[in-house]
């Protein structure tokens, strides 16, 4: 359960994203927020996450009590790569507001380092790339999964015969009709969603990007 509720922001889109990967609700308070968890619930890396599940409490300079609640804590896969708390802040407001969000930030670094996990700052710079934009496509597919287990088997041996082609390359080489190439679609987007078949992410994915099998 969240530490505190996220209210309704006129400023900026709040809602909660459907994930798997999330413990309780995966709660946002602007879009910038909903697609980094979009990254996290595609990361083959991450375990699962949680939105705003702590708040830490210090004292300032002045003698003040404070409070901060980080926007959420990611779980990894591999036991020895530690918990990470995050804070998802746009560069401009990070500009305009830095001397009042840096004594938050300390505080979570310090808070992080005794419970013996790290603390990350992340922002639209490394959030609203290329790679969101692919995994924002493909995230649907995976969700759904294969239209059809049998053309997961014949995409996947297919491909391994050719190598290194292109999707609109490899649903020809199995179907003739456009109707059963049409049907094949959305069997591919999810192999390439769940890294069975390799693609270059980073690119806008098309019928014409470059696909090879992975191992």
């Amino acid at each position: 359960m969240p530490s505190r509720i996220i209210p309704k922001n006129y400023r900026n889109v709040t809602g909660v994203a459907a994930h798997k990967k999330a413990v309780g609700k995966a709660m946002f308070e602007s879009t910038l927020e909903r697609d980094f968890l979009s990254l996290l619930e595609f990361d083959s890396d991450v375990e699962s996450f949680e939105v705003q599940p702590i708040r830490i409490d210090w004292i300032d300079d002045e003698g003040k009590n404070r409070s901060y609640t980080p926007d959420g804590l990611i779980h990894y896969r591999k036991k020895n790569r530690p918990p990470r708390l995050f804070e998802v802040k746009y560069r401009n407001e990070l500009a305009e507001k830095w001397q009042t969000l840096k004594p938050k930030f300390r505080a979570a670094i310090r808070f992080a380092k005794q419970e013996g996990w790290r603390f990350k700052l992340v922002t639209d710079k490394e959030i609203r790339t290329s790679y969101l934009d692919s995994v924002k496509f493909l995230l649907p597919y995976v969700r759904q999964g294969p239209s059809d287990e049998a053309h997961v088997d014949l995409l996947i041996e297919k491909l391994k015969i050719l190598d290194v082609t292109t999707p609109a390359l490899l649903i020809q080489n199995i179907f003739q009709d456009q109707w059963n190439q049409a049907m094949l679609i959305p069997s591919m987007w999810y192999l390439v969603g769940t890294k069975q078949i390799g693609c270059n992410l980073n690119q806008k994915l098309t019928m014409s990007s470059k696909i090879w099998i992975l191992n």
